[in-house]
């Protein structure tokens, strides 16, 4: 089964210009970003919400990620467990319902963890794509929304795709406090 259908390009679904590029999209405004969400939502989507601004340390990023997403309690809380654990969400054991459309993992407020811990927040975030890809290969639907306060914060390619900023805030004009 395709993860998409030939027509969802043609309609300019939401889900699938978010992941058209990408499995990693930036947000700047919340308020984007929860118009962004309440559409996956109401298109089945589990949206997966988990918010970073307590992250002093990786142990926290790898405490509430396991949490959202019901990695099983042998979890390594590493990032090769992570690995590990986000290809068994791919493949559909834990952390997404059966009915659902596919599954959004939502980080907010994600600029602090990623100054304190930026090689973990980018392996993070390159981990997920690299899943996400994994998941799409075999009909499944994943995505990653990061939402950060920092509009100018960036990120080196991850699952070899760059991480961008949304398409209403790609232009740097359009992320002015």
């Amino acid at each position: 089964m395709a993860a998409w259908e030939p027509d969802d390009s043609l309609a300019h679904r939401l889900d699938y210009r978010l992941a058209a590029n990408t499995f990693v999209t930036m947000f700047w405004q919340p308020s984007l970003l929860d118009e962004t969400t309440t559409w996956l939502r109401d298109h089945d989507y589990d949206v997966v919400i988990v918010d970073a601004s307590g992250w002093a340390a990786p142990a926290d990023m790898h405490q509430a990620l396991a949490d959202a997403l019901d990695f099983p309690d042998y979890y390594g809380n590493n990032l090769h467990a992570l690995n590990d654990c986000l290809r068994d969400v791919a493949a559909g054991d834990y952390g997404v319902g059966g009915a659902a459309t596919g599954l959004v993992l939502t980080i907010r407020n994600y600029e602090t963890f990623a100054a304190e811990q930026a090689q973990t927040a980018q392996a993070l975030l390159d981990i997920f794509a690299v899943q996400a890809r994994a998941a799409a290969l075999i009909g499944r639907r994943m995505m990653c929304l990061v939402q950060s306060n920092n509009p100018k914060l960036t990120f080196g390619p991850v699952g070899a795709m760059p991480v961008v900023w949304n398409e209403a805030e790609w232009l740097d004009s359009k992320r002015q406090p």
